[in-house]
């Protein structure tokens, strides 16, 4: 599994790409790919949790979401995560 940390900025451009992004995070779950996605409370952010093996997989799955390419995101970090409970 893959943890991903976006940041946010005060550019609003990316929330015109939100209500497609949240679809893709759906359909994501759905197929298994994504286990948890979410904003920090404060905004500053979100965390994504995703069921991959790779960062290869990590990469082709989050390129078929062109959210993370707006402006006013960041990826801030992507981390390989050992899930003992879920």
């Amino acid at each position: 599994m893959y943890v991903v940390e976006l940041t946010f900025d005060d550019n609003p451009a990316r929330l015109a790409a939100r209500p497609k992004h949240r679809e893709l995070l759906a359909e994501m779950r759905d197929r298994g790919v994504l286990k948890a996605a979410g904003p920090w409370e404060d905004g500053t952010g979100a965390l994504l949790i995703f069921d991959v093996d790779s960062e290869e997989e990590l990469d082709k799955v989050m390129s078929e979401d062109p959210y993370y390419l707006s402006p006013g995101l960041a990826i801030s970090s992507k981390r390989r995560w050992q899930a003992l409970v879920i």
